[in-house]
């Protein structure tokens, strides 16, 4: 038994398996063919294999093939679908490339997408082609594609360092992974340099340059066996998805995850790829962090950009990132470590250090040898110059490198500083004027203290006018930093020495012993104002967290108390541009979910509303995902435009234009974010069902309130409208007989009175059945009978209507109160006739539909006003709403409360005559055997 339960699947990983298997049966699929390099074959393959699905009788359309002019490639391209390309006008040219809206307007089953890495031209609604894929992927449509093993963005060094060429368009290896197959298209390097020679992979002059640069025999070996082991990791996590499905024990142990440090020194981005192809190999999730120290956050603006940008880059391959502050690397990386489970740490290289600290890694292995330590070697030919994708893409046949113009934009927009990058160097030249004043204002202190002190030199020991300088350091420290710490140490130094020491205003000295106290004092004041400054760093960082904790608390607490939109609103923007320094507005969506620009306030800044693009906003609402500033769609914006999802739905957008742009690369302002946005949208969508609620509130005790004055009303009107019917029933019949005019007077009083009576009594049953005062006497009996009982009752109204019945003769008993049904019969019965012109037909029939029984009364009439097939069950509804026809519309409505409480349901329809239909559906049940004296 206990074997048995063992072997039990895991309930949790089989639903999480089941919701896996329902979002990709939404999405299309994704199918890879993968090759070490140009030439091997996958665009033919990619084409062979789409012939065969044509053939098969699937749609099949070709979005965008590159042929390289190989004859035998563009021949499988005869009798295939091809989409026209989109052109682009760039700098006075027109380039061709794929376009994505006129694919997603075709909607083929499977389309072919050539060369996954390229890069769009720019004003492309996405910079990356293989993000073009994506989108078609969500769209529901399967995709065929090529991509190089150079392409692949954890290799991209890699393949650097064996070629010497570095590409620079690459794929995520998040898209390679989540491929639903990956075809390897593999040949060997012979018979690849034979193709080469023989003209089927280049032009002759191309060829001959690719002969001696890119394919050569070594490299192609190489990029071989790299293409080999990457198919082979991905045939691993198709074996490891595999057994989970078949709940086959794991051989490991444990997830052995994976922590990457990343340093300020160049070469970061080569650690980085390298823990990201280790944690794929182990099949692992694994983190990247930065710790800055105070002494790495004098870094220059240039080094800290280029920090984030390689934490950006481990996000974009798979890591969850993280900015840490601590003094000590080792020991800050050692925590990170441990409270996220981590067994394993890279780190770059450790370069020859001027202190006496041991590296890092020796001093994490001394203070945790439980821990995996992963040393990554320096990157070969790390100054390869870098060409485009496709390795030999570049060369032309005349022998000379063409140049990319996407990477000319590049290059010039790189040139031309940005608005946010002047920002950044008006701050950097600020900071450095700041520091400056910052150092001759810790050499005016030291000196300031020698002068007041000189004075004092007859009555004031020198130990303690030294203990007066390090309090000056002391104190430099705390409000200046560091450096300005050191100045005013070595000032300290040399000021004693000049204006204490004998010979006094001279450099020399006199005597020996104070050569020991010039290097005590000189330690003391670099020591202490060192623990000094790390200190006043440390309460800065704190001060740092307690704000955004603090903003974060305030934030929650205001929108705890909001109950309107007005109010998160408000909050929301104020709380975002005072916690992140940038303009923020909050977009919200109307009844049809097309987001509405709000309305300008005064001082919320118009130039800001002028700039907003409501199509990308739109777009992340629809999508649920952030666009524009600081991601993969549209990230020319100046604005970053963060859905606000909330567990229902998504319930706005939330756009942002910070001040500087560099703000959004750090992970944990993007986190903070992240945390705002999701408490707007549970705000939101609090303060809608707070106003759902109030809303049902309100209509249910408007319906109680109604029903209560009805009931009271037909109290006491039923007694007196009882004895009106009475006696104008006895004063039709009074003797002797009345003349004629007052005989119809007395008739009409009485119709109106009878009717009034109906009226009445409907308004009380009403009232009762919906307060749980019906008592209902259930019973098991035939639908015959009640369907002649009701006929009977109804005769005086449909007597100029053709009425016929059509029940089978063996229907089931029903249990049912036979006074209440027969009451929703002949409501039915009577509105038919009210609704359809003398002669017409009225059908009575029944049919058993599984565990029911149907009964419809259908008419030929003029039928039901379209749309207001539910209405009309509603109370004092009407089926025409301006009509000389007595009645207040409760005939329906008292039919459908009667049938929901016998557990059925009535609906309205379109009739098989033409007119109008109503449906009740009756449970069946079980009805009890007879009594055994009727069977005998």
């Amino acid at each position: 038994m206990v074997a048995m339960d063992s072997q039990r699947p895991d309930p949790d990983v089989l639903l999480a398996q089941v919701q896996a298997q329902e979002r990709k049966a939404a999405r299309g699929r994704l199918r890879i063919y993968f090759g070490a390099s140009a030439g091997v074959g996958k665009t033919y393959a990619m084409l062979s294999a789409a012939r065969k699905l044509t053939a098969a009788g699937q749609s099949v359309l070709v979005g965008v093939v590159e042929t390289h002019g190989r004859s035998e490639t563009a021949v499988l391209l005869d009798g295939l679908d091809v989409l026209p390309l989109k052109e682009v006008a760039y700098r006075g040219k027109v380039l061709k490339e794929f376009d994505l809206d006129a694919a997603l307007a075709r909607r083929p089953a499977l389309i072919l997408i050539d060369e996954l890495a390229h890069s769009n031209a720019p004003g492309s609604r996405h910079p990356k082609r293989w993000q073009d894929v994506e989108e078609l992927l969500d769209a529901g449509i399967d995709v065929l594609t090529t991509v190089n093993v150079q392409h692949l963005d954890s290799l991209n060094d890699v393949v650097g360092g064996i070629t010497g060429i570095r590409v620079n368009e690459t794929v995520p290896d998040t898209v390679f992974d989540q491929a639903d197959e990956v075809v390897l298209v593999d040949i060997p390097a012979d018979e690849l340099l034979a193709r080469l020679k023989s003209g089927r992979v280049y032009q002759e002059q191309q060829a001959e340059r690719a002969s001696k640069n890119f394919f050569r025999k070594g490299n192609l070996i190489a990029l071989r066996e790299l293409a080999l082991r990457r198919t082979a990791d991905r045939v691993e996590d198709d074996v490891r998805a595999y057994r989970v499905e078949k709940s086959i024990d794991a051989i490991w142990k444990t997830g052995a995850s994976l922590l990457c440090c990343v340093g300020p020194r160049p070469g970061c981005e080569h650690v980085v790829r390298s823990a990201a192809r280790l944690a794929g190999q182990l099949g692992t999730e694994w983190h990247a962090v930065y710790i800055e120290t105070p002494a790495l956050q004098r870094l220059p603006e240039a080094e800290r950009e280029r920090i984030l940008k390689t934490l950006k880059l481990a996000q974009q391959l798979g890591a969850s990132t993280a900015v840490l502050a601590g003094a000590d690397i080792a020991a800050t990386a050692l925590d990170y470590a441990r409270s996220h489970n981590l067994s394993k740490i890279t780190l770059g290289r450790a370069h020859p250090a001027w202190n006496w600290r041991a590296p890092h890694i020796k001093r994490m292995a001394r203070l945790a040898p439980d821990v995996d330590l992963i040393e990554i070697g320096t990157p070969s030919r790390e100054g390869a110059p870098a060409v485009e994708a496709g390795g030999l893409a570049g060369l032309s046949p005349f022998g000379r490198t063409l140049v990319n113009p996407f990477n000319q934009q590049a290059e010039a927009a790189a040139a031309r500083p940005a608005t946010g990058e002047r920002a950044d160097a008006d701050a950097a030249g600020a900071q450095g004027k700041r520091r400056g004043i910052h150092f001759l204002a810790a050499a005016a202190a030291s000196i300031a203290t020698a002068l007041v002190t000189a004075p004092l030199l007859p009555y004031v020991d020198l130990a303690n006018i030294a203990m007066l300088f390090l309090l000056v350091v002391v104190l430099v420290a705390v409000r200046l930093g560091r450096g300005p710490s050191v100045l005013a140490t070595c000032v300290s130094v040399l000021c004693f020495d000049f204006f204490f020491v004998s010979p006094r205003f001279s450099f020399a000295v006199s005597d020996f012993q104070y050569l020991i106290t010039f290097g005590v004092m000189l330690a003391v004041g670099l020591i202490t104002g060192h623990l000094t400054a790390g200190l006043r760093f440390q309460a800065r960082v704190a001060s740092h967290r307690e704000a955004r904790a603090r903003a974060l608390y305030e934030f929650a607490r205001e929108l705890s108390g909001a109950l309107q939109t007005e109010q998160i609103f408000d909050s929301t923007r104020s709380a975002v541009q005072a916690a992140f320094r940038a303009k923020a507005i909050l977009l919200l969506p109307d009844e049809d979910g097309r987001l509405q620009p709000p309305a300008p306030q005064a001082g919320a800044g118009a130039g800001y509303l002028s700039v907003l693009d409501l199509g990308i906003a739109q777009w992340a609402y629809d999508r649920a995902e952030s666009a524009g500033l600081g991601t993969d769609t549209l990230p020319a914006s100046r604005i970053f435009y963060l859905p606000l999802v909330a567990p229902m739905r998504t319930r706005g957008v939330l756009a942002i234009e910070p001040e500087n742009r560099r703000w959004m690369l750090i992970p944990e302002q993007r986190q903070q974010l992240d945390t705002f946005a999701a408490l707007a949208a549970i705000a939101l969508e609090r303060v809608h069902y707070i106003e759902v609620a109030q809303d049902a509130l309100v209509s249910m005790e408007s319906e109680r309130l109604r029903n209560s004055l009805l009931a009271a009303l037909s109290h006491d009107l039923r007694t007196p409208l009882t004895l009106l019917v009475g006696l104008s029933e006895s004063l039709a019949g009074s003797k002797p007989d009345l003349a004629p005019p007052q005989l119809e007077l007395a008739r009409s009083l009485h119709a109106e009175s009878l009717r009034m009576s109906t009226l009445v009594s409907n308004l009380l049953d009403m009232a009762r059945i919906q307060s749980g005062e019906v008592k209902f006497n259930l019973e098991w009996q035939p639908l015959e009978e009640v369907v002649g009982s009701a006929l009977r009752v109804s005769a005086p109204q449909l007597a100029q209507h053709a009425v016929s019945t059509q029940l089978p003769h063996d229907l089931p008993l029903l249990r049912y109160d036979a006074v209440l049904i027969e009451r929703v019969l002949c409501n039915l019965l009577e509105n038919a006739a009210k609704y359809t012109p003398a002669g017409s037909r009225i059908v009575v029939s029944a049919a058993l539909h599984g565990a029911w029984m149907h009964v419809m009364v259908y008419d030929d009439g003029p039928g039901l006003p379209h749309g207001r097939e539910e209405a009309v069950f509603e109370k004092f509804t009407r089926g025409e709403r301006e009509s000389a026809k007595p009645g207040v519309g409760l005939g329906l409505a008292i039919c459908r409360a009667i049938v929901e409480a016998h557990g059925g349901s009535i609906n309205a329809a379109a009739s098989p005559l033409g007119g109008a239909a109503f449906v009740m559906a009756l449970p069946l049940g079980t009805p009890p055997e007879p009594p055994k004296e009727l069977m005998e």
